[in-house]
């Protein structure tokens, strides 16, 4: 169907590969995809539904799973049930999709749905997916960024496909994380057969597949946090330090908020050493010293936070096509205020 299909085309040669798989039909009644992208019928894309479009069931209801059945059910998607240590939280995610049932027991969820989304905190996944009974016609994905697949081996020994699906995204469970959605990645780690209707499923959010290899979701997780919360830390710590000399959190954040967004716009225009801005990028080592002195005076560890950032700069100012001067004087200067 083309290198970047559409959702509409995702969806449709996902219904047919996965129909001719498990016999719905029969090969000799598939005709070749043609190699240009094109627009399938409503009525193709209905009857390739009607034949194998998974019907989709979520066991916890927590913001992640909130908008994803809301962006799915938008997208034509059957959300078939809803189970949840919550009754609100089920019945607010049911009425963001129609004819979405709540269920009591998470094994209906299982039984009504064709691919099920464990959206429980990561500590709970293994003993959800342990205490319920799959068959070899059923999918059960995890959303958890950290934890591996083959928490769900239960799943998988029963005979069912495993995988895990994880929106590289903050979502702060206001409504308008569905749209907010719409650009970004989606990580990915399944067996092929099960692989192609995840990607279908990414692209009706709007979304990009992204994958990784099996091990590699715990530091795929951990280092991603430097480009979400760990921001959050950052001004943190900026709001920290301005408290010191008397300017209030809100004036702090307005003050920086048009730098942060510049810094961003910076990134994705020139990459991330082009984008470097300060002492360290012009190479001013006597700044960084009384800089951090200051901050030694300050306690605690706002040195030493200071000193690891500025390391992370100076490996940035390396990578220039023509790097600052000094940039090993600010090295040296930096180790008398590193972890040992």
């Amino acid at each position: 169907m083309g290198d970047n299909p559409g959702p509409a085309n995702a969806r449709l040669k996902y219904c047919l590969d996965q129909a001719q798989n498990r016999g719905f039909m029969s090969a000799s009644r598939l005709t070749s995809a043609p190699s240009h992208p094109v627009q399938p019928s409503s009525a193709l894309l209905h009857a390739a539904d009607s034949v194998l479009m998974p019907s989709l069931g979520f066991i916890g209801a927590g913001r992640v799973a909130r908008c994803l059945a809301a962006a799915w059910s938008k997208a034509g998607y059957r959300v078939a049930g809803v189970a949840s240590r919550s009754p609100a939280s089920a019945a607010q995610l049911a009425a963001l999709a129609p004819h979405c049932e709540v269920y009591p027991d998470p094994q209906q969820v299982v039984d009504a749905a064709d691919l099920i989304f464990i959206t429980v905190p990561d500590d709970a996944i293994e003993a959800t997916a342990g205490a319920l009974r799959f068959s070899a016609k059923k999918a059960v994905v995890h959303c958890s960024g950290a934890s591996e697949v083959s928490l769900l081996d239960s799943a998988r020994r029963q005979g069912a496909l495993i995988g895990g699906f994880h929106p590289l995204f903050l979502f702060s469970g206001a409504a308008a994380d569905v749209e907010r959605l719409r650009g970004a990645s989606v990580t990915l780690e399944a067996p092929d057969t099960l692989k192609q209707g995840l990607s279908a499923l990414v692209h009706a959010l709007g979304c990009t597949p992204l994958e990784i290899p099996p091990g590699a979701r715990m530091l795929y997780h951990a280092s991603a946090n430097y480009a979400a919360s760990f921001i959050l830390c950052s001004l943190r710590e900026t709001v920290d330090v301005w408290a010191g000399f008397g300017v209030g959190e809100a004036e702090v954040l307005n003050a920086v908020w048009p730098m942060l967004e510049g810094t961003l716009k910076a990134a994705r225009e020139r990459g991330l050493s082009g984008a470097l801005a300060g002492p360290v990028s012009r190479g001013d080592a006597a700044v960084v010293g009384k800089q951090l002195e200051q901050l030694k005076q300050l306690g605690g560890d706002h040195a030493t936070l200071y000193a690891l950032m500025t390391r992370r700069a100076v490996r940035l100012a390396r990578e220039r096509s023509n790097p600052p001067p000094a940039l090993d004087a600010i090295d040296a200067l930096l180790v008398p205020f590193l972890p040992a």
